[in-house]
């Protein structure tokens, strides 16, 4: 215990004489937090529409004032001619192009039907499929209001209607931060952990000190330890810094779990992360390919972790490469700490799954370090 209590001794001083990563372990996760979920957001908005209306009645400007009112479209051309619209859907002025045809208010009145023609732009998936359901909710809505207005007792006499009461459990608001905050704070953490981690061994042999300590009897347990504990200490004061200091303060998420439960998956969640950094290091000769390295890994693990996807929604092939993920259950175990109030008995299949990788990929770095005299 005396050698490794001076291995972390040196390994802080290390750490905290370079202010660079003083600066990286403060600065950037704060930063990073604050911007993120702000731009991480799935809901679109300002959505372009040109509206094409032959008909230019009461029941076509109502239709029109209503799409407009959602506060998710904006009117970006209003005229008569398909072909003058169709020009501003082809220059990428508009996303959406409605037509209401003419006799549109008098057919729906008498033959209770009639068709309107919608043009989507699917260069942009994403906004293509959003702004074709809000559209098509909106139109929809808007017949049902027609056709409550026209409900008298001779005309739709004795038929049912359906009210629907929806609940929304664990985000009443919908608010989109509160789901994307705690899972940018996980991958915040990976990246400095990872990162840092990483780099460390290899600045190493890069100037030399490590012929220093590998001519010491020091063993490779020790060596590793005195590398992972420091790392483990900041991966625990940057997520605190982030639950505390940003998620609570600037968005207002106040975990409803049990912050024990929440930093003993952490605690075990580091412990697997920064062996996979340390085993990272073992492999590299310079910075150059630890960052090389490092950046691949980080890449899969966020864009593979249910982050911005959900792991239900994707392929066979792409579920088994999330289940070889940790951030993929970090991501889960944090939202369900901190949205649903989960205890440590609600995850404990991601309490086993993270151990074993915790216990694999660090006995993996110890036993490929070749500590040569």
């Amino acid at each position: 215990m005396r050698t490794l209590k001076f291995l972390l001794r040196k390994e802080f001083r290390q750490i905290f004489r370079n202010t660079t990563i003083l600066r990286m372990i403060i600065a950037m996760p704060i930063i990073q937090l604050l911007v993120m979920p702000l731009a991480a957001d799935f809901e679109i908005k300002n959505i372009n529409i040109a509206v094409i209306d032959h008909d230019k009645s009461t029941y076509s400007r109502q239709l029109i004032d209503k799409i407009i009112a959602s506060g998710y479209f904006k009117l970006t051309d209003y005229s008569e001619s398909y072909n003058s619209s169709f020009k501003q859907f082809e220059k990428d002025k508009a996303d959406l192009m409605i037509e209401i045809p003419t006799r549109f208010e008098t057919d729906l009145i008498r033959n209770n039907t009639n068709n309107l023609f919608i043009a989507v732009n699917a260069i942009n998936g994403t906004k293509a499929t959003v702004g074709s359901a809000y559209l098509n909710n909106i139109i929809s809505d808007y017949n049902g209001e027609v056709r409550l207005k026209w409900n008298t007792p001779a005309r739709f006499s004795g038929v049912p209607t359906i009210e629907i009461t929806s609940l929304n459990w664990f985000n009443p608001f919908l608010n989109y931060q509160f789901y994307m905050v705690p899972g940018i704070l996980v991958v915040l953490v990976t990246m400095v952990g990872a990162y840092m981690c990483a780099l460390n061994i290899v600045k190493e042999k890069e100037v030399g000190t490590i012929e220093q300590i590998n001519v010491t009897p020091i063993k490779k347990v020790y060596f590793i330890l005195g590398k992972l504990i420091p790392f483990w200490v900041i991966g625990m004061f940057v997520f605190s810094l982030g639950l505390f200091g940003v998620a609570r303060l600037v968005y207002q998420i106040v975990p409803l779990g049990s912050l024990v439960t929440l930093y003993l998956f952490l605690s075990i969640y580091l412990i697997a992360l920064l062996g996979i950094g340390l085993l990272i290091s073992t492999y590299s000769n310079n910075q150059q390919q630890a960052m090389s390295v490092a950046f691949f890994f980080m890449m899969i693990f966020m864009l593979m972790s249910g982050l911005f996807t959900s792991v239900d929604s994707m392929p066979q092939w792409a579920k088994w490469i999330a289940a070889c993920n940790p951030v993929t259950y970090f991501i889960d175990v944090v939202r369900l700490v901190v949205l649903k109030g989960s205890s440590v008995g609600q995850i404990k299949a991601q309490f086993i799954v993270i151990t074993g990788m915790a216990v694999f990929f660090n006995s993996w770095a110890i036993l490929n370090y070749r500590k040569t005299t």
